[in-house]
């Protein structure tokens, strides 16, 4: 009798300090370059466009909280630096990787959590070679090591790699370097899109993009590619292979990569609709989540914010109307490449010619009525872009936009009423958000190392 009446205190006790067991269970989900704005947006597009009656999944979580991302070596910092911060608990200088600012390797929460009996996955929309994902198991003084990033990858032990393509495949002169032949020394089984996934059979995955995809990016979901790789079907399918390999306890890394590359090139509907794309691969944890509450630990940030970008601008006031971003069917990088192909081409193109196609892929005219001087600047930079071939491009960290491009987006973000301050990084503070065992510890302002080593006392608590 004495010892139940001890048993129960005990419990009374525990419940009342806010104890519970360590999570068997933790998703971390980081939106690369998702600060304030394009979260908003998102969900201003949900609550507008959607007319959902519940905002997107991750502003469903209990805990909200902010972030910040300055480095050890600018108040503005760059991805790999920010990875670091977010994998390890450590700040580095920018451009390092897995290292201190002394070049001294430190480990990620992932590695740690492996050598604790964890299974782990790391999935990206961008290269599984790229900085975030990078930061999880890699240790190199500069992030484009990219064929030094690969074979640390091969030797992690991850249960599950995903993303575009591996850039360390070829060297610098563009010749194939053993990087493959790697993987399969040491067990991971390189399968190239979702029907290769089907019949794969190893512990360890490697999952790629179909081949002949660029190697940096999966694709934007707003060019609807046929057949591609998505960050839903990656998330799902590590997921499975988890549960399946190690079912008891496991840790998942998911990245929203394509939302930065997005947000550099200023494009406002395909950022919103890459977050709404990271949102949807988030609803899958969060399933998981409501069948195992108790065991389950999700947190959700961004390394940075890229572009200031805003939902309302000088050109709409105090409105904004995202919903325009239906009519886009094209991104500004698959665009860049239409007029790429147009100049490279013989072909005579006519200023009508082009009204033809901005109509029909981004509803100029017909669905989006421009103003008589919007359409007198897309005119002229139609001239000196394909007539007289002089303008000048606008360089960003993935791709050039030659003048008519950045024209015909800035029309674009003008109309619905998104704003950006730059093609950059900056040092704004992103969001936090956070639902499972003992999320209420990342409702407060973090810096962004705070966030690893919370997650690594909670799981070994």
């Amino acid at each position: 009798m004495i010892k139940k009446l001890i048993t129960s205190a005990l419990a009374v006790t525990l419940a009342f300090l806010g104890w519970c067991a360590a999570p068997k269970y933790i998703f971390y989900y980081i939106g690369d370059g998702m600060g304030m704005g394009p979260a908003m947006a998102a969900e201003l597009y949900n609550r507008s466009v959607l007319k959902s009656l519940e905002p997107i999944t991750m502003m469903q979580f209990p805990v909200a909280g902010v972030c910040m991302t300055y480095s050890a070596s600018s108040p503005v910092t760059d991805s790999a630096a920010a990875g670091t911060a977010l994998s390890t608990g450590v700040k580095t200088k920018n451009g390092m990787l897995g290292m201190n600012p002394d070049t001294v390797e430190v480990f990620s929460m992932a590695q740690v959590l492996k050598t604790d009996g964890y299974g782990v996955g790391v999935v990206t929309s961008v290269a599984p070679d790229d900085a975030t994902p990078g930061a999880f198991y890699a240790h190199v003084p500069n992030r484009s090591m990219y064929y030094e990033i690969g074979v640390q990858a091969a030797e992690s032990g991850f249960e599950f790699l995903a993303g575009a393509g591996l850039r360390g495949e070829k060297d610098k002169s563009g010749k194939p370097t053993d990087l493959l032949e790697i993987m399969a020394q040491n067990g991971v089984e390189v399968v190239r899109g979702a029907k290769e996934l089907e019949s794969a059979t190893s512990e360890r995955i490697l999952l790629l993009n179909n081949a002949g995809t660029p190697n940096y990016n999966i694709g934007y979901t707003i060019d609807s590619i046929p057949d591609v790789l998505t960050l839903p079907l990656i998330t799902q399918s590590c997921l499975d292979h988890l549960l399946k390999v190690s079912p008891d306890r496991f840790f998942m890394m998911v990245e929203g990569g394509n939302i930065d590359h997005a947000l550099h090139a200023n494009d406002g509907g395909a950022a919103i609709k890459e977050t709404l794309n990271f949102n949807e691969a988030l609803a899958i944890a969060y399933e998981f989540y409501k069948q195992h509450p108790d065991e389950t630990l999700i947190v959700v940030t961004a390394d940075h914010d890229t572009a200031g970008m805003t939902v309302g601008s000088q050109f709409t006031g105090y409105n904004s109307n995202v919903g325009l971003i239906d009519y886009q069917k094209s991104s500004k990088e698959t665009f860049q490449n239409y007029c790429h192909a147009i100049l490279q081409s013989r072909r005579i193109y006519t200023w009508d010619d082009m009204k033809e196609y901005l109509s029909h892929t981004f509803g100029f005219w017909s669905r989006i009525p421009l103003t008589e001087a919007q359409d007198e600047s897309l005119h002229e930079k139609f001239e000196s872009t394909f007539q007289l071939r002089n303008s000048e491009d606008q360089h960003t960290l993935y791709a050039n936009f030659n003048a008519f491009a950045v024209e015909v987006f800035k029309i674009l973000n003008d109309q619905a009423g998104i704003g950006f301050v730059s093609t950059v990084h900056t040092g704004n503070p992103v969001p936090v958000y956070a639902v499972g065992v003992d999320a209420q510890r990342f409702s407060s302002l973090n810096d962004n190392v705070d966030i690893p080593r919370i997650i690594l006392e909670i799981a070994r608590q």
